[in-house]
C-alpha cells in the first residue's frame, strides 16, 4: 500500500506492506487531512517518525477476531456543547452493536493501553503509554490504509458526507475548548487565528452566544466566519481592543500569538492554549504574575459533540477546503499545505 512518510528527515510516498490486524480493525481510508501538526512534524515536532496524517474517514475493511463493541451514535450525541461532560469521564452511554466491513467511521486518534487509571476512567488521551495516530507510536492515516484498536472508531451517520467527515478530529479539538472551561454567553472572547483551527474554534464557541471576536490577517478567511454572524478584525487592529476580553483562545500556530493574547486579556483572564509547533515560545511570565492570567492547554477533544455539530449543520467546514491531492502526490500536497494562505488540503487515496 502506498504511504506517505517523514523518515531520516526525508519526506516521501512509500509503498509499504500489507497492514496486519495484531487485534485491532483496518480501515480503508477514503479521504485524509493535512494538519499543520504535520506540517511540524515534517519540521521535527515530536520526533516522530512513519506515516504521517491524524484526521480521516474510511471504510472498515476488516475487524479481528479480538474485536469490540463499537459505539452508537445515539450515545455519542450526549452531553450538549453547552454542558460538556467533566474532563477525565466517558462521554458515551453502554456501547451497542458490533462494527462490520464496510461501515463508514472515523477514529480517536489516541489508543491508550487500556489497563491504567486514566484508561479506566475513559481519558485514554492522557494515558502515559498512549499511541497517537500519525503522532506517536503509531502510523498514520496518509495511507491507503490505517490501523485502529475497534474501540475507537466511531460509525458515521448518513447525514455527514466524506469531507465533511474529514473534520472531526480537528472540531473536535475546537469542541474540547468547551471541556477545559465555562463560557456564557456574557463572556468576552476573543480567538487568534484565522488558520484551520482557529476558524473552527471561532464556530464552535459561536454555538455558545458569547461576545465572539476573531483575529486574523487574511480577509478571505475571516469571511468564512462572518458569513456566520461572528465578529471578525483584521490583527493590525487589534491594539484597540487591548484588556477587553475574559478569554482569549490563542490558535494562530504562531509564537507573536502568545504575546497578542496577553495583550488583549483583561487582569484575571483565561488564555487557552491550541497551538502546537516545533521551538520554543519566549513567555512574559512577569505580565502573567502581576495581571494574574490563567493559562490553559488545549489538545484533543471527544468526537462526540464535533459529530453532532456535523450532523445538525451548525458549522460550516466544506469552505475551508482549499485543493485536493492524490496520496501519491503527497509531497506536493505537502509544500501546498505551508504556504501562505492556504485552509485545508485534502488526500484522497
Amino acid at each position: 500500500m502506498n504511504a506517505l512518510r517523514y523518515e531520516n528527515q526525508n519526506l516521501s510516498v512509500v509503498n509499504m506492506p500489507k497492514l496486519s490486524a495484531d487485534g485491532e480493525a483496518i480501515v480503508r481510508v477514503t479521504l485524509s487531512g493535512i494538519c499543520n501538526t504535520d506540517l511540524e512534524i515534517a519540521r521535527g515536532y515530536a520526533g516522530f517518525e512513519g506515516t504521517l496524517g491524524h484526521e480521516f474517514v474510511g471504510v472498515v475493511e476488516s475487524v479481528s477476531e479480538a474485536r469490540a463493541p463499537a459505539r452508537a451514535f445515539s450515545d455519542l450525541s450526549k452531553p450538549s456543547l453547552t454542558a460538556p461532560t467533566p474532563a477525565g469521564l466517558p462521554v458515551w452511554g453502554p456501547r451497542v452493536g458490533l462494527l462490520t466491513p464496510g461501515q463508514r467511521v472515523v477514529g480517536e486518534i489516541n489508543a491508550g493501553c487500556g489497563a491504567c487509571d486514566l484508561c479506566r476512567s475513559g481519558d485514554s488521551r492522557h494515558c502515559p503509554n498512549r499511541t497517537v495516530l500519525g503522532i506517536v507510536g503509531r502510523d498514520g492515516a496518509h495511507a491507503e490504509f490505517l490501523k485502529l484498536p475497534v474501540v475507537n472508531l466511531l460509525p458515521l451517520p448518513d447525514e455527514i458526507s466524506d469531507n465533511q467527515a474529514v473534520f472531526t478530529e480537528p472540531l473536535a479539538a475546537a469542541c474540547g475548548i468547551l471541556e477545559r472551561t465555562s463560557i456564557t454567553k456574557e463572556t468576552r472572547v476573543a480567538v487568534i487565528g484565522d488558520g484551520k483551527l482557529g476558524l473552527l474554534c471561532a464556530q464552535v464557541l459561536g454555538t455558545t452566544g458569547a461576545r465572539l471576536v476573531l483575529f486574523g490577517k487574511h480577509r478571505h478567511k475571516l469571511a468564512i466566519v462572518a458569513q456566520r454572524g461572528i465578529e471578525t478584525i483584521t490583527i493590525d487592529k487589534a491594539k484597540m481592543r487591548k484588556r477587553e476580553f475574559d478569554f482569549v483562545v490563542e490558535a494562530s500556530g504562531s509564537p507573536t500569538g502568545f504575546d497578542l493574547a496577553l495583550e488583549l486579556l483583561h487582569p484575571r483572564g483565561v488564555l487557552l492554549l491550541k497551538s502546537t509547533f516545533h521551538g520554543a515560545t519566549k513567555v512574559d511570565m512577569a505580565r502573567i504574575v502581576v495581571d494574574e492570567i490563567s493559562v490553559v492547554g488545549s489538545r484533543c477533544g471527544r468526537f462526540a459533540p464535533a459529530l453532532e455539530l456535523l450532523k445538525t449543520g451548525a458549522v460550516d467546514v466544506e469552505s475551508l477546503i482549499s485543493e485536493e491531492f492524490a496520496l501519491t502526490d503527497g509531497v506536493r500536497a505537502m509544500e501546498r499545505a505551508a504556504d501562505a494562505g492556504m485552509l485545508k488540503v485534502l488526500l484522497r487515496p
